[in-house]
């Protein structure tokens, strides 16, 4: 955005002059055409007069005014080709100023759509993180009624002494295993003695 602006800024500076160096060209042909026309009327008028003398010195006057005319014409010319091809490259820098500023705002709109579409991502993956968070909750929560209920199922047999301190898994596995082994055993010595 800010590129954008510096861009706009130059832009309206170019286009600034732009105006200023066609007004001054309106304003040095307008000159251009009072001197001629000034010139025109000396011509005119001098050409009435009748004695040869004033005449003559006229004459050589309006020559001096005539060489000075063409050399300001010329200079004029001169300037006016100059702030010709000053227009013409100013022109060429707003337009490229111009495809900057549409090249700028396209990459600007590019950005802002790439950023919209990492936003949804990021928030369906803050959704399914907070599903994945309850899910785990609701298992670690039957997880741990399940292993209250094996503890209690364990430690609650006859004989069996119920835990001071928390149980651990390999605690509980190993007094899991020694119930399923005694019950083995003893229904090894019932199938022993013949007893169903």
């Amino acid at each position: 955005t800010g590129a954008i602006s510096s861009l706009q800024r130059q832009l309206e500076i170019q286009e600034s002059q732009l105006r200023r160096i066609k007004s001054e060209k309106e304003m040095l042909q307008k000159k251009l055409r009072e001197r001629e026309n000034q010139l025109q009327a000396m011509s005119t008028k001098f050409c009435s007069l009748r004695e040869e003398r004033k005449h003559e010195e006229m004459m050589v006057t309006i020559e001096k005014e005539n060489c000075s005319l063409r050399q300001a014409v010329t200079e004029q010319e001169c300037r006016l080709a100059e702030q010709n091809k000053l227009i013409s490259e100013l022109q060429g820098t707003v337009s490229k100023l111009q495809a900057e500023v549409l090249s700028s705002q396209h990459h600007i709109r590019k950005q802002q759509r790439a950023q919209a579409a990492i936003q949804s991502q990021a928030e369906t993956l803050e959704h399914r993180e907070l599903q994945t968070r309850v899910a785990l909750e609701c298992i670690t929560s039957r997880f741990e009624r399940y292993r209250s209920k094996i503890i209690q199922a364990t430690f609650s047999t006859a004989g069996s002494k119920p835990p001071q301190a928390e149980v651990t898994d390999e605690e509980l596995l190993e007094a899991m295993q020694k119930i399923i082994n005694e019950r083995m055993e003893f229904h090894q010595m019932l199938k022993q003695k013949g007893i169903k």
